[in-house]
């Protein structure tokens, strides 16, 4: 094997590399020469930058957790100053039902308990307007997650019999409008008007 020549045995001798063009020399030199007190700079103050950055990094990641976690889970209210919020004044709440009272009267059930579902949406976008837009369809505003669970059911037991007044054509009786009536008025009311 090593008396024929195609094997190479012996150590090669590598060719020296070419200097470096002369104007990559003086530009490498000249950024040398600008960024020596940069350097110095930082070496002396890398201390107070290291902490600065560490700071900085910690408010980065309590921002990503704050954007992560719903606000409302950092800073919870009492559950009852919630929906104390979202109840709506009690006058509003008697004049609408005294409205909606005169309907049922006459034997509009359906307009009785469609004018109950109305203003239960208007109370909702007057409370939070960004919640709903024009397109929101009872369902979705009953699936929302903002909503306390009481005004979640009074809203979901009024928009159910509407649904089946409207999409159904199932007319209401006066049993479907007292339930209904009964869950707005004890979501708005409390119990003092629910077996009105």
């Amino acid at each position: 094997m090593h008396a024929n020549g195609d094997i190479q045995f012996a150590p090669v001798e590598m060719p020296e590399n070419p200097p470096a063009p002369d104007w990559l020399t003086r530009f490498l030199q000249w950024l040398s020469e600008l960024l020596t007190p940069a350097g110095d700079a930082l070496a002396w103050s890398w201390p107070v930058l290291f902490w600065v950055l560490v700071g900085i990094g910690v408010l980065l990641l309590l921002y990503a957790i704050y954007r992560l976690v719903d606000p409302k889970t950092l800073r919870r209210r009492k559950r009852g100053d919630e929906e104390e919020e979202w109840t709506p004044g009690e006058q509003a709440a008697l004049a609408l039902l005294d409205e909606a009272d005169r309907l049922a009267e006459k034997g509009l059930f359906d307009e009785a308990t469609h004018l109950l579902l109305q203003r239960s949406v208007g109370q909702i976008a007057e409370i939070r307007p960004d919640l709903i837009d024009p397109s929101s369809t009872a369902r979705e505003i009953a699936n929302l997650p903002a909503l306390p669970d009481r005004a979640r059911n009074a809203f979901s037991t009024i928009a159910e019999r509407v649904e089946r007044s409207l999409f159904a054509l199932h007319g209401l009786g006066s049993e479907d409008w007292q339930v209904a009536r009964a869950a707005y008025a004890e979501f708005a009311l409390g119990y003092r008007e629910a077996s009105a």
